[in-house]
């Protein structure tokens, strides 16, 4: 049994490559606990752990590098435990600091069965990549980092992220992630595609693209992201935006009347087959 578990995990990355091989453009959506999860699993084959939307979700703060890599590893354990066949890429920040760590959470990572990771070029103290303020590593401090991380990785994809606003050093550092062996690439905050259009043709490398709602970025098609030379979408926090607005009007709606939840569009009933569904997929993987 445990090793039939252990191929499972090993495959992740593999599944992805296959996902994207047979349709040749892929969504991420971004979710922000397991039952945003569960929820978008239903409509989409792959997800994406939002740091913006864990640490709103696992700390009510800012995505400013508040995160710790334990936490993200727990939280990536519990999703592949009830989602055990979606592809799960996975934000991981800068690696959290030192090359030794960004390699030792890859390694925790691929075997909790994570199919890919997005690693940046940002300095602490980070910031949301469609926020001002940031600062950008050293290309060659990134490199190291990056070359280290592919080096202990095994099926699993590592998508490599600049956040840098200058186009010139856009294409400097891309060329570079390429040439350093990473599966793909992503330029974050882009304010248009033109940059993505012309570079997609330059580098021998998948191209990934962030949206964000309120973002830098334009609200884009996939017809659109497709056309431009883009191969990963990735969909940040479309869960937890509309959390937000749901949670926030179903309470102004109890206020509003008396207190009472007739009415409710969920119950307890419909909440609860969710949550037997997870239960019957994590008994699964043991039989």
């Amino acid at each position: 049994m445990s090793m039939e578990n252990n191929h499972r995990r090993v495959a992740a990355g593999d599944r992805l490559r296959e996902s994207l091989a047979s349709t040749g453009l892929v969504s991420f959506i971004g979710v922000y606990d397991v039952f945003s999860a569960t929820l978008a699993a239903r409509h989409f084959d792959s997800l994406f752990v939002s740091g913006f939307g864990f640490a709103a979700s696992h700390y009510g703060l800012p995505d400013v590098g508040f995160i710790t890599w334990t936490d993200i590893v727990a939280f990536v354990q519990r999703l592949r435990t009830v989602l055990p066949k979606h592809n799960l890429l996975v934000d991981i920040d800068d690696g959290y600091c030192d090359p030794e760590v960004a390699c030792h959470v890859v390694s925790v990572l691929q075997a909790a069965g994570a199919s890919a990771v997005v690693l940046e070029d940002q300095k602490r103290p980070r910031r949301c990549g469609h926020f001002e303020g940031k600062q950008i590593m050293e290309l060659d401090e990134y490199l190291a980092k990056l070359k280290a991380v592919l080096a202990v990785r095994r099926d699993m994809l590592v998508i490599a992220r600049t956040d840098s606003s200058d186009l010139d050093d856009i294409e400097r550092r891309v060329s570079a992630f390429a040439d350093a062996g990473a599966d793909a690439v992503l330029v974050d905050g882009l304010k248009s595609l033109d940059t993505v259009r012309q570079l997609s043709k330059r580098i021998d490398r998948p191209f990934c693209f962030n949206q964000i709602a309120g973002g830098k970025s334009p609200a884009c098609t996939q017809s659109e992201l497709r056309d431009a030379g883009v191969s990963l979408i990735i969909y940040s926090t479309p869960c937890l935006f509309a959390a937000q607005a749901a949670i926030d009007d179903a309470m102004a709606t109890l206020k509003a009347k008396d207190g009472t939840l007739a009415g409710s569009r969920i119950g307890v009933s419909e909440c609860t087959h969710v949550l037997n569904e997870n239960l019957l997929r994590r008994d699964s993987r043991s039989r």
